[in-house]
C-alpha cells in the first residue's frame, strides 16, 4: 500500500531536492571554505569552522558557552506539518551532537506564497512549533521571503559547559564506534517521490526523522566519549570521514552490524536512491576502502544522505555499556556499535 497525498499540492513537487540530500558536496565544499579569507577568530570562539564541525561554540565564561547552528532544507516529505517538524528536528539535532542543551529558536521560512495554500504555509509552521515544544524551547522570531521552493529549516541555539563540549574531533585509535539511528532516510525519500513507499515505511521514515537527538546532551558529559556529530546529508561514510580528517585518524566499519531501515537494502538493490548519494561517494571515496562483498547497494546505504539522522559517537572501549544505555533510556532501540577508530591515515575500512 502506498502513502495517500495528504494534500491537494505535494510540497516535494516544488523542490529539485529535499532533506540534507540538498547539502553541497562535500568535496566542492571544501573547495568553498578552502578559499574563503581567514577572518577574525577570537580566543572565545571554542568551535568555529576548521573542523566541519556541527555548531559554533563561543564561550562566555567558565561554565558556561553559547552553541549557535542553523539549517533548513526543502521538502523530503509531502505532509507540510511534517515537512516542518523533520525540518525542526534536524536543526535541533546540531545542539544536542555538541553535547549541549537548546535554549531557543529562531525560524527560517522561504515559500511560494502565490502557488502555495496558506492552510499549508500554516501546517509547516506548526510542525517545527511542535518538535520545538518537546525540546522544552520557543520559537523566538525568525525571517520569512518568498521564494519558488518551499524552504523551512531553524537557528537554533544552545548552551553548555565548555569543560563538556563534544566536537567532531577528538576520535582516539581503539575508541569504538556507536550510531544511534538505523541508516536509509535518503533512500526512503526517493521511494516516496517514485510512489513505491509503503505505510510501514513512511512512519518508520517519520519517527526516525522527528526522534529528537536528546541523549547528546548525557553523552557530553561522558569523559569517555571523545568524538560526537551527527549523521545527516554526507552520509555515514562522510561524517565518520569527518572525525576521521579531524582526529588524524582511521577507522573500521562493519556493514552486517549497521542498522539499517526496514526494506532500505531492497530499495537500493532496485536503484532507488539519491543523486545525493553519488555526489557523496565522489567527494570522499577515494579515501574508503569497501569489501569485495559490498555492492552497489550497500554503497548507497553507507553515502545515503540522511536527513536528522542519528548521533555518531566515538568513545572508550569501557565506555560503550554506558553509552549504549543512555541511548537505551531515550527510547533509541536501534543504536549499535558499528566498527573501531584504528591508529592509522585517515581513510575507512567496510568489511
Amino acid at each position: 500500500m502506498n502513502v495517500p497525498d495528504p494534500t491537494p499540492v505535494r510540497l516535494t513537487s516544488f523542490s529539485h531536492g529535499g532533506g540534507c540530500g540538498c547539502k553541497i558536496a562535500p568535496a566542492v565544499l571544501r573547495d568553498i571554505l578552502g578559499r574563503t579569507a581567514g577572518a577574525l577568530v577570537p580566543p572565545q570562539l571554542l568551535v568555529g569552522i576548521e573542523t566541519a564541525d556541527d555548531a559554533a561554540v563561543y564561550r562566555l565564561n567558565d561554565t558556561q558557552a553559547i552553541v549557535a547552528t542553523t539549517d533548513f532544507f526543502m521538502p523530503i516529505v509531502d505532509d507540510p506539518f511534517d515537512f516542518g517538524a523533520i525540518a525542526a528536528t534536524n536543526a535541533i539535532s546540531d545542539v544536542y551532537a555538541m553535547g549541549a542543551t537548546p535554549l531557543f529558536a529562531l525560524a527560517l521560512v522561504g515559500m511560494p506564497v502565490q502557488a502555495l495554500p496558506v492552510d499549508a504555509i500554516r501546517a509547516i509552521l506548526a510542525g517545527g512549533e511542535s518538535v520545538c515544544a518537546k525540546a522544552g524551547i520557543p520559537i523566538a522570531g525568525g525571517h520569512t521571503i518568498d521564494c519558488v521552493e518551499p524552504i523551512y529549516g531553524l537557528v537554533a541555539i544552545g548552551l553548555v559547559d565548555p569543560r563538556h563540549v563534544k566536537r567532531n574531533a577528538g576520535a582516539r585509535p581503539g575508541d569504538r564506534l556507536v550510531l544511534g539511528k538505523p541508516l536509509g532516510v535518503g533512500i526512503y525519500s526517493a521511494a516516496l517521490k517514485k510512489g513505491e513507499l509503503d505505510a510501514a515505511q513512511y512512519a518508520a521514515m517519520l519517527a526516525s526523522t522527528t526522534q529528537l537527538n536528546t541523549p547528546g546532551i548525557a553523552l557530553g558529559k561522558l569523559e569517555g566519549v571523545h568524538a560526537l556529530t551527527d549523521v545527516t546529508g554526507f552520509g555515514l561514510l562522510g561524517h565518520l570521514h569527518e572525525i576521521c580528517r579531524g582526529s588524524n585518524v582511521g577507522a573500521s566499519v562493519d556493514f552486517a552490524s549497521v542498522p539499517l531501515h526496514p526494506g532500505t537494502l531492497e530499495l537500493a538493490a532496485r536503484g532507488v536512491r539519491t543523486g545525493a548519494s553519488e555526489r557523496n561517494w565522489a567527494g570522499y571515496g577515494a579515501d574508503v576502502d569497501l569489501a569485495n562483498s559490498l555492492g552497489d547497494a550497500q554503497r548507497a546505504l553507507l553515502t545515503d544522505p540522511q536527513t536528522s539522522g542519528g548521533l555518531l559517537v566515538a568513545c572508550a572501549p569501557e565506555t560503550v555499556a554506558d553509552v549504549l544505555a543512555l541511548f537505551r533510556a531515550e527510547h533509541f532501540e536501534r543504536a549499535a556499535v558499528i566498527g573501531t577508530i584504528e591508529a592509522t591515515a585517515p581513510r575507512i575500512r567496510v568489511a
